[in-house]
């Protein structure tokens, strides 16, 4: 079956690696980087579960981006046992993202061949940068606005179901395996993203016009 659209995430697709932006977050702030993932291990230990946890919360929008900032903020010290300043935290931490030219410009060049498009991400209460999606994409779907998350099967579903097509003739990419393996389970095709070349030449091997 031909593929008829090409679904994306953002962070980590679309964007220099997160582990890149955090690295630049935490050297700018002089904050204890083992401390901080020592953290997020133990948030993401349950990433794929039922179980809350902050950034359950965060992804879904039932927790208030300012409160998961004063969560976070309350784990961290800087290298010298400082606090860390919590306003302000997300928008600090994804600042050294930039995006990823050749990725957009595969993504308008199979929209202009005629394959639909999407974007499907899961939000940590930052700002997108919409102005870059003008054009690019049939449908948007950010995670805190729709109140599910990636890897939820109903996420998957509620997005295909707005490009108005069958899963198996949607392939979706992601950097993050649970949600790769969850497109696969609800029938998508599905491209585990490590480096936009191997990303790329999966999807030309899908027959789409890169």
């Amino acid at each position: 079956m031909n593929v008829k659209a090409v679904i994306t995430d953002w962070g980590g697709v679309l964007t220099s690696p997160l582990r890149e932006a955090t690295d630049v977050w935490l050297a700018a702030e002089r904050i204890d980087a083992d401390g901080y993932r020592t953290v997020m291990r133990a948030w993401l230990r349950a990433y794929d579960g039922q179980d809350s946890n902050p950034i359950h919360g965060l992804e879904d929008g039932t927790l208030d981006p300012a409160e998961f900032e004063r969560l976070l903020a309350a784990e961290l010290r800087t290298v010298d046992g400082g606090p860390v300043p919590a306003e302000g935290l997300i928008a600090r931490m994804f600042e050294a993202f930039h995006p990823v030219e050749e990725m957009y410009d595969a993504l308008r060049a199979v929209r202009a061949a005629g394959t639909r498009t999407a974007l499907l991400s899961n939000s940590w209460g930052n700002e997108y940068p919409r102005h870059l999606f003008d054009g690019l994409f049939d449908t948007v779907v950010i995670s805190c606005e729709v109140g599910m998350r990636k890897p939820d099967e109903r996420i998957f579903r509620h997005t295909v179901e707005l490009m108005g097509l069958p899963a198996a003739e949607c392939v979706f990419i992601d950097d993050i395996e649970y949600n790769v393996e969850a497109a696969r389970a609800v029938g998508m095709r599905a491209v585990h993203h490590t480096g936009t070349g191997t990303t790329l030449e999966e999807l030309r091997g899908l027959g789409l016009r890169i």
